[in-house]
């Protein structure tokens, strides 16, 4: 059996989901972790996992011969280098999602990897989602008919750290691209048009930032579908997470995952568990089917499921989105390069 030798940059909390799942898997050999911040901890950690290799420097991962694939888990400012530097190394890639905040540098990124002719897939793990993918098979086998409306509901169970809004890039470039890229996931078709609207409904420390809690975006896809996207930084009863496609022949929809299925019902209502309660919990088996699914395709040569371009289009939608909440009118993608030009700073 072919073994996948692999190299983590970026051992936080996702980094090391990601080696935990890698180390599960009878193909694959995790040779090295790289962090700024690595030291008596991590190398514990390491080794623990029988991970030999602890380094600072990202540029020593992806030097060394023995590593075949990274997985790029560090912050996104630095995800757009580190792609280049692993393409450049020969080295297949696995990055968290954005790719950048910037569709110019990514669309760089890009290029160099296609250039190097390596396999790049994007940390889309909703995709992977046992619930979303049977939305999405539902949709492509024509059970529904032709999709006519598409609701999804984001809600998260409580906001971000401030240190962590000013650097999030925004709700529709941190939260929602993950919903942009559900769109086109469960529809089959592109987005072509955008109209979002977002208002500071929870914590005034978003408006410092430049930044809402609270957005609903309509889309208008390429097949004639119409979409309805809505997120809450908090949900008091938890994370919600929704999806609703409407068609001629009848809908498909999926709920919310709960630790149980009991429902109590008294005199007093009825009652049951709130649903699990964040994106560790609701989607761990997504985590690990995704990297299963790259390691399954580099071994046996298939193409990936989740590529750049999926990357780069979910960052032109969140792109438009911010541009329409700014300008107060719909834009259609088409606009973006323009928009972008006149205005930089909504980039």
């Amino acid at each position: 059996m072919k073994k996948i030798r692999v190299g983590i940059i970026g051992a936080g909390r996702i980094g090391k989901i990601h080696t935990d799942n890698l180390l599960k898997l009878p193909q694959v050999e995790v040779v090295a972790v790289s962090d700024l911040f690595a030291g008596a901890e991590l190398e514990a950690w390491a080794a623990e996992r029988g991970i030999d290799q602890v380094v600072q420097d990202s540029q020593v991962l992806i030097a060394n011969p023995d590593i075949d694939a990274v997985f790029i888990c560090s912050s996104t400012d630095t995800h757009v280098p580190l792609i280049k530097q692993a393409a450049q190394a020969g080295k297949h890639i696995f990055c968290e999602k954005p790719v950048s905040m910037d569709i110019i540098q990514t669309e760089e990124a890009l290029d160099v990897v296609r250039q190097a002719g390596v396999q790049l897939q994007i940390g889309f793990n909703r995709r992977f989602d046992h619930n979303f993918k049977r939305v999405r098979d539902h949709v492509q086998n024509g059970t529904i008919g032709q999709p006519h409306i598409v609701k999804i509901t984001s809600r998260d169970p409580n906001p971000p750290h401030p240190d962590y809004i000013k650097v999030s890039g925004g709700i529709f470039m941190d939260m929602m691209i993950h919903d942009f890229d559900m769109a086109r996931f469960v529809t089959g078709s592109e987005v072509e048009e955008v109209y979002a609207q977002g208002n500071v409904l929870i914590n005034p420390v978003f408006a410092e930032h430049g930044d809402v809690d609270t957005a609903i975006v309509t889309l208008r896809f390429a097949n004639g579908a119409l979409g309805v996207i809505d997120n809450s930084r908090q949900a008091v009863y938890g994370y919600d997470q929704r999806v609703e496609v409407f068609g001629s022949k009848g809908s498909v929809a999926v709920t919310n995952d709960h630790p149980n299925t009991a429902e109590i019902s008294t005199a007093e209502g009825i009652m049951r568990d709130k649903p699990l309660h964040f994106f560790l919990e609701r989607y761990n088996a997504a985590y690990i089917e995704e990297t299963q699914m790259f390691i399954h395709s580099l071994v046996n040569g298939h193409a990936l499921p989740v590529e750049g371009f999926d990357g780069l289009q979910a960052e032109r939608i969140a792109l438009a989105a911010k541009f329409s909440s700014i300008l107060k009118r719909p834009v259609k993608i088409s606009e973006i390069s323009e928009l972008r030009s006149q205005q930089p700073v909504a980039q």
